[in-house]
Protein backbone atom coordinates (compact mmCIF):
# COMPACT_ATOMS: atom_id res chain seq x y z
CA UNK A 1 0.00 0.00 0.00
CA UNK A 2 2.41 2.22 1.01
CA UNK A 3 4.86 1.46 -2.51
CA UNK A 4 1.67 2.23 -4.55
CA UNK A 5 1.23 5.64 -2.88
CA UNK A 6 4.44 6.70 -3.13
CA UNK A 7 4.27 5.85 -6.54
CA UNK A 8 1.10 7.80 -7.17
CA UNK A 9 3.10 11.02 -5.90
CA UNK A 10 5.74 10.43 -7.62
CA UNK A 11 3.14 10.52 -10.93
CA UNK A 12 1.40 13.29 -9.68
CA UNK A 13 4.83 15.34 -9.32
CA UNK A 14 5.51 14.42 -12.69
CA UNK A 15 2.24 15.50 -14.19
CA UNK A 16 2.60 18.99 -12.25
CA UNK A 17 5.79 19.16 -13.21
CA UNK A 18 4.98 18.54 -16.94
CA UNK A 19 1.73 21.08 -16.68
CA UNK A 20 4.62 23.85 -14.79
CA UNK A 21 7.19 23.35 -18.47
CA UNK A 22 4.38 23.50 -20.69
CA UNK A 23 2.47 26.53 -19.18
CA UNK A 24 5.99 28.25 -18.91
CA UNK A 25 6.54 27.16 -22.30
CA UNK A 26 3.34 28.76 -23.89
CA UNK A 27 4.36 31.76 -21.78
CA UNK A 28 7.26 32.10 -23.36
CA UNK A 29 6.06 32.20 -26.79
CA UNK A 30 3.82 35.03 -26.64
CA UNK A 31 5.67 37.05 -24.08
CA UNK A 32 9.43 37.14 -25.17
CA UNK A 33 9.18 39.95 -28.30
CA UNK A 34 5.94 38.33 -29.17
CA UNK A 35 8.43 35.96 -31.80
CA UNK A 36 8.65 38.54 -33.97
CA UNK A 37 13.10 39.03 -34.03
CA UNK A 38 15.22 36.69 -36.11
CA UNK A 39 18.34 38.61 -34.78
CA UNK A 40 18.75 40.78 -32.01
CA UNK A 41 21.72 43.35 -32.43
CA UNK A 42 22.64 47.30 -31.77
CA UNK A 43 23.46 49.76 -34.45
CA UNK A 44 24.05 53.01 -32.56
CA UNK A 45 23.98 56.23 -33.96
CA UNK A 46 26.61 58.90 -34.16
CA UNK A 47 27.15 61.33 -30.95
CA UNK A 48 24.89 64.65 -30.91
CA UNK A 49 26.81 67.30 -32.95
CA UNK A 50 27.43 70.20 -30.13
CA UNK A 51 25.35 73.85 -29.52
CA UNK A 52 23.64 75.41 -31.25
CA UNK A 53 23.30 72.88 -33.54
CA UNK A 54 19.98 71.07 -33.39
CA UNK A 55 20.14 67.95 -32.34
CA UNK A 56 20.07 64.10 -34.47
CA UNK A 57 16.26 64.59 -35.51
CA UNK A 58 15.53 60.58 -34.58
CA UNK A 59 17.31 61.04 -31.33
CA UNK A 60 15.96 58.48 -28.41
CA UNK A 61 14.21 56.31 -30.77
CA UNK A 62 14.66 53.01 -31.75
CA UNK A 63 13.76 50.83 -34.45
CA UNK A 64 13.93 47.41 -36.30
CA UNK A 65 14.44 46.00 -39.72
CA UNK A 66 12.35 43.36 -41.47
CA UNK A 67 14.85 40.65 -42.53
CA UNK A 68 15.11 41.81 -46.22
CA UNK A 69 17.49 44.71 -45.49
CA UNK A 70 21.28 44.41 -45.49
CA UNK A 71 22.83 44.93 -41.93
CA UNK A 72 26.82 44.83 -42.36
CA UNK A 73 28.37 41.86 -40.62
CA UNK A 74 25.27 40.28 -40.63
CA UNK A 75 23.35 37.64 -43.28
CA UNK A 76 20.02 38.80 -44.86
CA UNK A 77 17.98 35.86 -44.74
CA UNK A 78 15.39 36.83 -46.52
CA UNK A 79 12.91 34.59 -44.46
CA UNK A 80 14.01 31.40 -45.98
CA UNK A 81 17.11 29.46 -44.02
CA UNK A 82 18.00 28.03 -47.61
CA UNK A 83 18.72 31.59 -48.51
CA UNK A 84 20.75 32.15 -44.94
CA UNK A 85 23.01 29.16 -45.91
CA UNK A 86 23.31 30.09 -49.49
CA UNK A 87 24.40 33.73 -48.69
CA UNK A 88 27.07 35.22 -46.92
CA UNK A 89 27.28 38.36 -44.43
CA UNK A 90 26.58 41.66 -46.08
CA UNK A 91 29.54 43.75 -46.65
CA UNK A 92 27.88 46.89 -46.37
CA UNK A 93 24.11 48.41 -44.69
CA UNK A 94 21.59 49.43 -46.52
CA UNK A 95 21.38 52.90 -47.41
CA UNK A 96 17.43 53.26 -45.65
CA UNK A 97 19.14 51.88 -42.73
CA UNK A 98 22.23 53.84 -42.60
CA UNK A 99 20.05 57.42 -42.95
CA UNK A 100 17.92 56.32 -39.83
CA UNK A 101 21.05 55.28 -37.98
CA UNK A 102 22.98 58.72 -38.93
CA UNK A 103 19.45 60.61 -38.02
CA UNK A 104 19.58 59.83 -34.25
CA UNK A 105 17.81 56.06 -34.12
CA UNK A 106 19.11 52.99 -32.93
CA UNK A 107 18.71 49.84 -34.73
CA UNK A 108 17.79 46.96 -32.26
CA UNK A 109 17.66 44.15 -34.78
CA UNK A 110 15.88 42.30 -37.44
CA UNK A 111 12.43 41.03 -38.04
CA UNK A 112 10.39 38.08 -39.17
CA UNK A 113 8.95 38.11 -42.72
CA UNK A 114 7.24 35.56 -44.73
CA UNK A 115 9.38 33.08 -46.73
CA UNK A 116 10.88 35.34 -49.66
CA UNK A 117 8.39 38.10 -48.95
CA UNK A 118 5.63 35.79 -50.58
CA UNK A 119 2.30 35.27 -48.77
CA UNK A 120 0.00 38.39 -46.74
CA UNK A 121 -0.08 35.80 -43.35
CA UNK A 122 3.01 36.62 -41.48
CA UNK A 123 3.98 32.80 -41.23
CA UNK A 124 6.92 31.48 -41.56
CA UNK A 125 7.36 27.55 -40.84
CA UNK A 126 11.14 28.81 -40.55
CA UNK A 127 11.31 31.27 -38.11
CA UNK A 128 8.00 30.48 -36.65
CA UNK A 129 4.98 33.07 -36.81
CA UNK A 130 5.43 35.93 -34.85
CA UNK A 131 2.32 36.54 -32.19
CA UNK A 132 -0.09 39.68 -33.36
CA UNK A 133 -0.32 41.45 -30.22
CA UNK A 134 -3.67 43.29 -30.74
CA UNK A 135 -5.80 39.91 -31.28
CA UNK A 136 -3.45 36.85 -30.42
CA UNK A 137 -5.46 34.24 -31.84
CA UNK A 138 -5.32 36.26 -35.25
CA UNK A 139 -2.45 36.50 -38.09
CA UNK A 140 -0.19 39.69 -37.91
CA UNK A 141 -0.36 39.85 -41.59
CA UNK A 142 2.45 39.53 -44.25
CA UNK A 143 5.31 39.54 -45.38
CA UNK A 144 6.39 42.06 -42.62
CA UNK A 145 5.05 40.47 -39.68
CA UNK A 146 7.52 40.72 -37.40
CA UNK A 147 8.59 44.64 -37.91
CA UNK A 148 4.38 45.33 -37.75
CA UNK A 149 4.45 43.63 -34.43
CA UNK A 150 7.56 44.38 -32.93
CA UNK A 151 5.90 48.20 -32.74
CA UNK A 152 2.45 46.94 -31.67
CA UNK A 153 3.78 45.59 -28.78
CA UNK A 154 5.84 48.70 -27.97
CA UNK A 155 8.78 47.05 -28.42
CA UNK A 156 10.77 50.06 -30.77
CA UNK A 157 9.15 53.04 -31.50
CA UNK A 158 9.37 52.38 -35.79
CA UNK A 159 10.49 49.63 -37.76
CA UNK A 160 11.03 49.25 -41.41
CA UNK A 161 9.55 47.16 -44.38
CA UNK A 162 9.26 46.52 -47.77
CA UNK A 163 5.99 47.01 -49.37
CA UNK A 164 5.24 45.03 -52.57
CA UNK A 165 1.57 44.15 -52.79
CA UNK A 166 0.85 44.97 -49.24
CA UNK A 167 3.98 44.23 -47.04
CA UNK A 168 3.34 46.60 -44.89
CA UNK A 169 -0.13 47.68 -45.45
CA UNK A 170 -1.64 44.22 -44.34
CA UNK A 171 0.45 43.79 -41.37
CA UNK A 172 -0.12 47.71 -40.14
CA UNK A 173 -4.16 46.81 -40.98
CA UNK A 174 -4.33 43.36 -38.63
CA UNK A 175 -1.70 45.18 -35.73
CA UNK A 176 -3.69 47.82 -35.36
CA UNK A 177 -0.72 50.16 -36.14
CA UNK A 178 0.06 52.97 -38.48
CA UNK A 179 1.60 51.85 -41.74
CA UNK A 180 3.44 54.36 -44.39
CA UNK A 181 4.34 52.71 -48.09
CA UNK A 182 5.90 55.47 -49.81
CA UNK A 183 5.57 56.03 -53.27
CA UNK A 184 7.69 53.60 -55.61
CA UNK A 185 11.22 54.94 -56.70
CA UNK A 186 11.33 57.93 -54.00
CA UNK A 187 12.91 55.85 -51.33
CA UNK A 188 16.32 54.36 -51.82
CA UNK A 189 16.11 50.69 -51.89
CA UNK A 190 19.83 50.14 -52.34
CA UNK A 191 20.94 47.33 -49.76
CA UNK A 192 17.40 45.55 -49.96
CA UNK A 193 16.90 42.41 -51.51
CA UNK A 194 14.40 42.87 -54.56
CA UNK A 195 11.20 41.01 -54.65
CA UNK A 196 9.33 42.74 -57.69
CA UNK A 197 11.68 46.06 -59.02
CA UNK A 198 8.26 47.33 -60.19
CA UNK A 199 6.46 47.05 -57.52
CA UNK A 200 8.60 47.39 -54.43
CA UNK A 201 8.85 50.20 -52.00
CA UNK A 202 10.07 50.89 -48.71
CA UNK A 203 7.64 51.26 -46.08
CA UNK A 204 7.53 51.79 -42.13
CA UNK A 205 5.02 51.23 -39.08
CA UNK A 206 4.60 53.16 -35.70
CA UNK A 207 2.10 54.33 -33.42
CA UNK A 208 2.82 57.79 -32.91
CA UNK A 209 1.62 59.46 -36.27
CA UNK A 210 4.21 61.92 -35.17
CA UNK A 211 6.72 59.68 -35.38
CA UNK A 212 5.65 58.28 -38.60
CA UNK A 213 6.05 61.72 -40.17
CA UNK A 214 9.58 62.31 -38.42
CA UNK A 215 11.12 59.09 -40.08
CA UNK A 216 9.16 60.18 -43.47
CA UNK A 217 10.84 63.20 -43.42
CA UNK A 218 14.60 61.90 -42.94
CA UNK A 219 13.88 58.96 -45.46
CA UNK A 220 12.43 61.04 -47.76
CA UNK A 221 15.03 63.87 -47.51
CA UNK A 222 12.36 66.65 -47.75
CA UNK A 223 13.13 70.34 -47.61
CA UNK A 224 11.08 72.17 -45.25
CA UNK A 225 7.57 73.55 -46.62
CA UNK A 226 4.57 74.72 -45.53
CA UNK A 227 1.87 72.09 -44.63
CA UNK A 228 -1.32 71.70 -46.60
CA UNK A 229 -4.73 70.53 -46.10
CA UNK A 230 -6.53 68.77 -48.15
CA UNK A 231 -9.08 70.26 -50.65
CA UNK A 232 -10.93 66.48 -51.20
CA UNK A 233 -11.32 63.93 -49.51
CA UNK A 234 -12.38 61.12 -52.33
CA UNK A 235 -14.47 58.23 -51.06
CA UNK A 236 -14.04 55.10 -53.50
CA UNK A 237 -17.61 53.81 -52.98
CA UNK A 238 -17.53 50.98 -55.36
CA UNK A 239 -14.37 49.67 -53.41
CA UNK A 240 -16.02 49.41 -49.66
CA UNK A 241 -18.40 47.59 -51.49
CA UNK A 242 -15.87 44.83 -50.81
CA UNK A 243 -15.87 45.75 -46.81
CA UNK A 244 -17.01 42.80 -44.22
CA UNK A 245 -17.12 45.33 -41.52
CA UNK A 246 -19.77 47.67 -41.17
CA UNK A 247 -19.57 50.82 -43.55
CA UNK A 248 -20.41 53.00 -40.61
CA UNK A 249 -17.67 52.28 -38.66
CA UNK A 250 -15.28 53.15 -41.55
CA UNK A 251 -17.04 55.92 -43.76
CA UNK A 252 -19.13 57.56 -41.26
CA UNK A 253 -15.82 58.05 -39.26
CA UNK A 254 -13.58 59.53 -42.38
CA UNK A 255 -16.64 61.76 -43.09
CA UNK A 256 -17.58 63.00 -39.50
CA UNK A 257 -13.92 63.96 -39.31
CA UNK A 258 -13.08 65.48 -42.63
CA UNK A 259 -16.48 67.19 -42.13
CA UNK A 260 -15.28 68.83 -38.49
CA UNK A 261 -11.59 69.87 -39.47
CA UNK A 262 -11.87 70.85 -43.00
CA UNK A 263 -15.86 71.23 -43.95
CA UNK A 264 -18.37 69.40 -45.80
CA UNK A 265 -17.05 70.82 -48.98
CA UNK A 266 -14.22 69.22 -49.32
CA UNK A 267 -15.46 65.56 -49.43
CA UNK A 268 -16.35 64.06 -52.65
CA UNK A 269 -17.72 60.07 -53.31
CA UNK A 270 -16.16 58.65 -56.60
CA UNK A 271 -17.08 55.22 -58.47
CA UNK A 272 -13.06 54.11 -58.65
CA UNK A 273 -14.20 51.19 -61.85
CA UNK A 274 -15.74 53.89 -63.73
CA UNK A 275 -13.14 56.44 -63.47
CA UNK A 276 -10.29 53.50 -64.51
CA UNK A 277 -12.77 52.13 -67.33
CA UNK A 278 -12.44 56.08 -68.88
CA UNK A 279 -9.35 56.57 -67.59
CA UNK A 280 -6.88 53.95 -68.51
CA UNK A 281 -7.59 52.12 -71.71
CA UNK A 282 -4.76 49.70 -71.22
CA UNK A 283 -6.62 48.34 -68.57
CA UNK A 284 -9.91 48.44 -70.56
CA UNK A 285 -8.29 46.66 -73.27
CA UNK A 286 -6.58 43.73 -70.93
CA UNK A 287 -9.65 43.38 -69.37
CA UNK A 288 -11.81 42.89 -72.78
CA UNK A 289 -9.05 40.41 -74.03
CA UNK A 290 -9.24 38.10 -71.04
CA UNK A 291 -13.46 38.21 -70.04
CA UNK A 292 -16.82 39.18 -71.01
CA UNK A 293 -18.13 39.69 -67.48
CA UNK A 294 -18.95 43.36 -66.03
CA UNK A 295 -15.94 45.50 -66.40
CA UNK A 296 -17.22 47.94 -63.75
CA UNK A 297 -16.88 44.83 -60.62
CA UNK A 298 -13.90 43.45 -61.78
CA UNK A 299 -11.51 46.01 -62.48
CA UNK A 300 -9.62 45.86 -59.32
CA UNK A 301 -9.48 42.19 -59.85
CA UNK A 302 -7.74 42.74 -63.19
CA UNK A 303 -5.35 45.43 -61.27
CA UNK A 304 -4.34 42.53 -58.64
CA UNK A 305 -3.61 39.95 -61.45
CA UNK A 306 -1.38 42.59 -63.40
CA UNK A 307 0.60 43.25 -59.91
CA UNK A 308 0.62 39.16 -59.51
CA UNK A 309 2.39 39.22 -63.46
CA UNK A 310 4.94 41.17 -62.30
CA UNK A 311 5.94 40.23 -59.26
CA UNK A 312 6.06 36.75 -60.44
CA UNK A 313 7.75 37.17 -63.16
CA UNK A 314 10.14 39.78 -61.87
CA UNK A 315 10.73 37.82 -58.91
CA UNK A 316 11.95 35.27 -61.71
CA UNK A 317 14.58 37.58 -62.97
CA UNK A 318 15.99 38.96 -60.14
CA UNK A 319 16.42 34.68 -58.41
CA UNK A 320 15.84 32.82 -60.93
CA UNK A 321 19.54 31.15 -60.92
CA UNK A 322 19.65 30.69 -56.91
CA UNK A 323 15.99 28.72 -57.57
CA UNK A 324 17.23 26.71 -59.95
CA UNK A 325 20.13 25.90 -58.04
CA UNK A 326 18.75 25.39 -54.78
CA UNK A 327 14.92 25.15 -54.50
CA UNK A 328 13.91 23.96 -57.86
CA UNK A 329 10.65 23.09 -56.83
CA UNK A 330 10.26 26.97 -55.62
CA UNK A 331 9.10 28.33 -58.82
CA UNK A 332 5.79 26.13 -59.32
CA UNK A 333 5.41 27.54 -55.66
CA UNK A 334 5.65 31.17 -56.87
CA UNK A 335 3.78 30.57 -60.00
CA UNK A 336 0.73 28.88 -57.84
CA UNK A 337 0.97 32.40 -55.19
CA UNK A 338 0.79 34.40 -58.17
CA UNK A 339 -1.17 33.88 -61.00
CA UNK A 340 -4.24 31.39 -60.60
CA UNK A 341 -5.38 31.73 -64.22
CA UNK A 342 -3.65 29.73 -67.36
CA UNK A 343 -3.91 32.27 -69.83
CA UNK A 344 -2.53 35.39 -67.14
CA UNK A 345 1.04 33.36 -67.61
CA UNK A 346 2.31 34.25 -70.73
CA UNK A 347 0.45 37.99 -70.40
CA UNK A 348 3.54 40.43 -71.61
CA UNK A 349 5.19 42.14 -68.33
CA UNK A 350 5.41 45.36 -70.77
CA UNK A 351 1.86 45.47 -71.19
CA UNK A 352 1.53 45.24 -67.35
CA UNK A 353 3.81 48.19 -67.27
CA UNK A 354 2.01 50.28 -69.30
CA UNK A 355 -1.59 50.01 -66.59
CA UNK A 356 0.99 50.67 -64.58
CA UNK A 357 2.02 53.97 -65.92
CA UNK A 358 -1.25 55.08 -67.25
CA UNK A 359 -2.64 54.48 -63.71
CA UNK A 360 -1.05 56.89 -62.11
CA UNK A 361 -1.24 59.36 -64.54
CA UNK A 362 -5.04 59.22 -63.88
CA UNK A 363 -4.49 59.18 -60.42
CA UNK A 364 -2.72 61.79 -60.54
CA UNK A 365 -5.14 63.79 -62.42
CA UNK A 366 -7.89 62.84 -60.18
CA UNK A 367 -6.00 63.37 -56.73
CA UNK A 368 -3.55 66.74 -57.92
CA UNK A 369 -1.29 67.91 -55.35
CA UNK A 370 -4.25 68.42 -52.60
CA UNK A 371 -6.25 65.23 -53.17
CA UNK A 372 -6.28 61.97 -50.67
CA UNK A 373 -8.58 59.11 -51.90
CA UNK A 374 -9.76 56.71 -49.54
CA UNK A 375 -10.51 52.84 -49.17
CA UNK A 376 -10.20 49.74 -47.30
CA UNK A 377 -7.18 48.84 -46.34
CA UNK A 378 -8.20 45.57 -45.95
CA UNK A 379 -11.56 43.65 -46.81
CA UNK A 380 -12.17 42.01 -43.07
CA UNK A 381 -10.49 41.16 -39.70
CA UNK A 382 -7.37 39.07 -39.87
CA UNK A 383 -8.35 35.79 -40.23
CA UNK A 384 -7.80 33.33 -37.19
CA UNK A 385 -4.51 31.54 -37.24
CA UNK A 386 -4.24 27.91 -39.04
CA UNK A 387 -7.78 28.74 -40.25
CA UNK A 388 -8.94 27.96 -43.71
CA UNK A 389 -10.12 31.35 -44.51
CA UNK A 390 -6.42 31.76 -45.38
CA UNK A 391 -6.78 29.30 -48.39
CA UNK A 392 -9.72 30.65 -49.51
CA UNK A 393 -9.90 32.08 -53.07
CA UNK A 394 -12.72 34.97 -51.51
CA UNK A 395 -10.01 35.92 -49.06
CA UNK A 396 -7.17 36.34 -51.54
CA UNK A 397 -9.00 37.51 -53.76
CA UNK A 398 -10.30 40.44 -51.76
CA UNK A 399 -7.07 41.14 -50.05
CA UNK A 400 -4.94 41.46 -53.31
CA UNK A 401 -7.77 43.52 -54.74
CA UNK A 402 -7.84 46.62 -52.74
CA UNK A 403 -3.86 46.48 -52.03
CA UNK A 404 -3.23 46.64 -56.09
CA UNK A 405 -4.30 50.13 -56.40
CA UNK A 406 -1.13 51.59 -54.65
CA UNK A 407 0.96 48.70 -55.67
CA UNK A 408 0.18 48.88 -59.45
CA UNK A 409 0.16 53.16 -59.67
CA UNK A 410 3.23 53.74 -57.21
CA UNK A 411 1.22 55.73 -55.21
CA UNK A 412 1.99 56.64 -51.46
CA UNK A 413 -0.63 54.94 -49.05
CA UNK A 414 -1.10 55.33 -44.90
CA UNK A 415 -2.85 52.45 -43.06
CA UNK A 416 -4.65 54.38 -40.52
CA UNK A 417 -6.32 52.32 -37.56
CA UNK A 418 -9.75 53.31 -36.17
CA UNK A 419 -10.17 51.11 -33.25
CA UNK A 420 -11.81 48.06 -33.04
CA UNK A 421 -15.17 45.89 -34.17
CA UNK A 422 -15.45 42.63 -32.55
CA UNK A 423 -12.63 42.85 -30.26
CA UNK A 424 -10.53 42.98 -34.05
CA UNK A 425 -8.34 45.64 -35.16
CA UNK A 426 -10.62 48.13 -37.74
CA UNK A 427 -8.52 50.54 -40.64
CA UNK A 428 -8.65 52.74 -43.41
CA UNK A 429 -5.98 53.86 -46.22
CA UNK A 430 -5.52 56.85 -47.62
CA UNK A 431 -3.60 57.16 -51.01
CA UNK A 432 -1.75 60.02 -52.55
CA UNK A 433 -0.55 60.87 -56.05
CA UNK A 434 2.76 59.54 -56.67
CA UNK A 435 5.34 61.89 -55.14
CA UNK A 436 2.61 63.28 -52.95
CA UNK A 437 4.25 61.51 -49.46
CA UNK A 438 5.08 64.61 -46.92
CA UNK A 439 1.60 65.95 -48.16
CA UNK A 440 0.39 62.27 -47.24
CA UNK A 441 1.74 62.05 -44.14
CA UNK A 442 1.01 65.50 -43.03
CA UNK A 443 -2.53 64.88 -43.60
CA UNK A 444 -2.14 61.29 -41.30
CA UNK A 445 -0.77 63.70 -38.57
CA UNK A 446 -3.14 66.43 -39.07
CA UNK A 447 -6.42 63.85 -38.98
CA UNK A 448 -5.19 60.87 -36.76
CA UNK A 449 -6.52 62.38 -33.65
CA UNK A 450 -9.45 63.42 -34.70
CA UNK A 451 -10.05 59.98 -36.58
CA UNK A 452 -9.23 57.96 -33.26
CA UNK A 453 -12.15 60.55 -31.27
CA UNK A 454 -14.89 59.29 -34.03
CA UNK A 455 -13.72 55.54 -34.06
CA UNK A 456 -14.27 55.61 -30.27
CA UNK A 457 -17.88 57.10 -30.65
CA UNK A 458 -18.82 55.23 -33.56
CA UNK A 459 -17.50 52.21 -31.88
CA UNK A 460 -19.98 52.79 -28.74
CA UNK A 461 -23.17 53.63 -30.95
CA UNK A 462 -25.26 50.97 -32.03
CA UNK A 463 -26.46 50.79 -35.23
CA UNK A 464 -30.84 51.31 -35.66
CA UNK A 465 -32.39 49.05 -38.23
CA UNK A 466 -32.82 51.39 -40.45
CA UNK A 467 -28.75 51.91 -40.83
CA UNK A 468 -28.15 48.40 -42.29
CA UNK A 469 -27.31 48.64 -45.48
CA UNK A 470 -28.09 46.81 -48.98
CA UNK A 471 -25.22 44.61 -48.65
CA UNK A 472 -25.55 43.24 -45.34
CA UNK A 473 -28.98 42.78 -45.47
CA UNK A 474 -27.86 40.53 -48.52
CA UNK A 475 -25.79 38.74 -46.43
CA UNK A 476 -28.00 37.87 -43.59
CA UNK A 477 -30.48 36.34 -46.38
CA UNK A 478 -27.51 34.45 -47.74
CA UNK A 479 -26.80 33.38 -43.88
CA UNK A 480 -30.11 32.42 -43.81
CA UNK A 481 -30.25 30.53 -47.07
CA UNK A 482 -27.69 28.93 -45.87
CA UNK A 483 -29.48 27.72 -43.08
CA UNK A 484 -32.36 26.57 -45.25
CA UNK A 485 -30.18 24.90 -47.75
CA UNK A 486 -28.49 22.50 -44.80
CA UNK A 487 -31.86 21.70 -43.39
CA UNK A 488 -32.99 20.32 -47.07
CA UNK A 489 -35.43 23.18 -47.16
CA UNK A 490 -34.59 23.55 -50.96
CA UNK A 491 -37.62 25.91 -52.49
CA UNK A 492 -36.99 28.25 -49.15
CA UNK A 493 -32.95 28.26 -50.19
CA UNK A 494 -33.89 29.49 -53.34
CA UNK A 495 -36.06 32.11 -52.33
CA UNK A 496 -33.89 33.83 -49.57
CA UNK A 497 -30.43 33.32 -52.10
CA UNK A 498 -33.16 35.47 -54.37
CA UNK A 499 -33.70 37.97 -51.91
CA UNK A 500 -29.77 38.50 -51.56
CA UNK A 501 -29.28 38.81 -55.65
CA UNK A 502 -32.16 41.52 -55.62
CA UNK A 503 -29.87 43.34 -52.80
CA UNK A 504 -27.00 42.54 -54.03
CA UNK A 505 -26.25 41.16 -57.34
CA UNK A 506 -22.73 41.59 -57.66
CA UNK A 507 -21.74 38.73 -55.32
CA UNK A 508 -21.04 35.17 -57.66
CA UNK A 509 -21.62 33.37 -54.08
CA UNK A 510 -25.23 34.44 -54.00
CA UNK A 511 -25.40 32.92 -57.32
CA UNK A 512 -23.36 29.79 -57.21
CA UNK A 513 -25.41 28.90 -54.09
CA UNK A 514 -28.62 28.91 -55.76
CA UNK A 515 -27.43 26.87 -57.98
CA UNK A 516 -26.69 24.41 -55.57
CA UNK A 517 -30.24 24.52 -54.38
CA UNK A 518 -31.55 24.10 -57.99
CA UNK A 519 -29.52 21.24 -58.35
CA UNK A 520 -30.92 19.55 -55.63
CA UNK A 521 -34.68 19.88 -56.76
CA UNK A 522 -33.67 18.81 -60.57
CA UNK A 523 -33.85 22.21 -61.99
CA UNK A 524 -30.83 21.73 -64.24
CA UNK A 525 -31.04 24.83 -66.43
CA UNK A 526 -31.53 27.61 -63.74
CA UNK A 527 -28.18 25.62 -62.03
CA UNK A 528 -26.53 26.40 -65.34
CA UNK A 529 -27.38 29.77 -65.74
CA UNK A 530 -26.68 30.61 -62.26
CA UNK A 531 -23.22 29.42 -62.43
CA UNK A 532 -22.99 31.16 -65.70
CA UNK A 533 -23.66 34.23 -64.11
CA UNK A 534 -21.68 33.09 -61.37
CA UNK A 535 -18.14 32.82 -63.26
CA UNK A 536 -18.93 35.77 -65.12
CA UNK A 537 -18.70 37.62 -61.71
CA UNK A 538 -15.40 35.98 -60.40
CA UNK A 539 -13.65 33.69 -62.42
CA UNK A 540 -11.65 31.56 -59.82
CA UNK A 541 -15.36 30.74 -58.11
CA UNK A 542 -14.80 26.85 -57.85
CA UNK A 543 -17.91 25.61 -56.81
CA UNK A 544 -19.56 27.32 -59.48
CA UNK A 545 -17.40 25.33 -62.28
CA UNK A 546 -18.08 22.34 -60.67
CA UNK A 547 -22.30 22.83 -60.35
CA UNK A 548 -22.32 23.91 -63.93
CA UNK A 549 -20.32 20.64 -64.70
CA UNK A 550 -22.83 18.87 -62.92
CA UNK A 551 -25.70 20.79 -64.20
CA UNK A 552 -24.07 20.50 -68.00
CA UNK A 553 -23.74 16.57 -67.45
CA UNK A 554 -27.38 15.87 -66.16
CA UNK A 555 -28.67 18.09 -69.14
CA UNK A 556 -26.29 15.95 -71.78
CA UNK A 557 -23.96 17.98 -72.34
CA UNK A 558 -21.32 16.08 -71.85
CA UNK A 559 -17.81 17.83 -73.79
CA UNK A 560 -18.90 21.72 -72.01
CA UNK A 561 -19.37 19.25 -68.32
CA UNK A 562 -15.94 17.97 -69.27
CA UNK A 563 -14.49 21.55 -69.73
CA UNK A 564 -16.34 22.70 -66.45
CA UNK A 565 -14.49 19.92 -64.27
CA UNK A 566 -11.05 20.37 -65.76
CA UNK A 567 -11.13 24.05 -65.36
CA UNK A 568 -12.06 23.46 -61.97
CA UNK A 569 -8.83 21.60 -61.18
CA UNK A 570 -6.69 24.51 -63.15
CA UNK A 571 -7.90 26.25 -60.16
CA UNK A 572 -7.70 23.49 -57.29
CA UNK A 573 -5.41 20.67 -58.53
CA UNK A 574 -5.90 18.57 -55.42
CA UNK A 575 -9.97 18.87 -55.85
CA UNK A 576 -11.01 15.45 -55.40
CA UNK A 577 -14.40 15.79 -57.12
CA UNK A 578 -13.33 17.47 -60.38
CA UNK A 579 -10.71 15.44 -61.17
CA UNK A 580 -13.20 12.11 -60.58
CA UNK A 581 -15.81 13.84 -62.62
CA UNK A 582 -14.01 15.09 -65.26
CA UNK A 583 -11.69 11.65 -65.44
CA UNK A 584 -14.96 9.27 -65.45
CA UNK A 585 -16.74 11.44 -68.24
CA UNK A 586 -13.58 11.33 -70.32
CA UNK A 587 -13.55 7.94 -70.28
CA UNK A 588 -17.11 7.18 -71.47
CA UNK A 589 -17.35 10.35 -73.98
CA UNK A 590 -13.89 10.98 -75.41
Amino acid sequence: MGARSANLWVLLGLGIAGIVLITKKLKRVVREDFGAFVEKFRLLPPPQPAPPKAPHPLTALTFAVSDVFDVEGHVTGFGSLDWARTHGPATRTAAVVSVLVEGGATCVGKTVIDELAFGLSGENKHHGSPTNPTAQDRIPGGPCSGAAVVVAANLVDFSLGIDTVGGVRVPAAYCGILGFRSSHGVVSNVGSLPISSSLDAVGWFAKDPNVLRRVGHVLLQIPFSAERNPRQMIIADDCFQLLKVPKDRVVQVVVKSTEKLYGRQVLRHENLGEFCRSKVPSLKAFHNKKSNGDWKSSFLKDLAEIGQVLQREEFKQNHGEWIDEVKPALDSMISTQSSHLPEMADMEVENSRLVRNELRSALSALLKDDGILVIPTVAGPPPKVGSKELQSEDYKGHASSLLSIASVSGCCQATLPLGYHDRCPVSVSFIARHGGDRFLLDTVRSMYTTLIEQAEISSKTKPSANTISREESAEQAKEKGNQAFKEKQWQKAIGLYTEAIKLNGTSATYYSNRAAAYLELGSFLQAESDCSKAINLDKKNVKAYLRRGTAREMLGYYKEAIEDFRYALVLEPTNKRASLSAERLGKLFQ
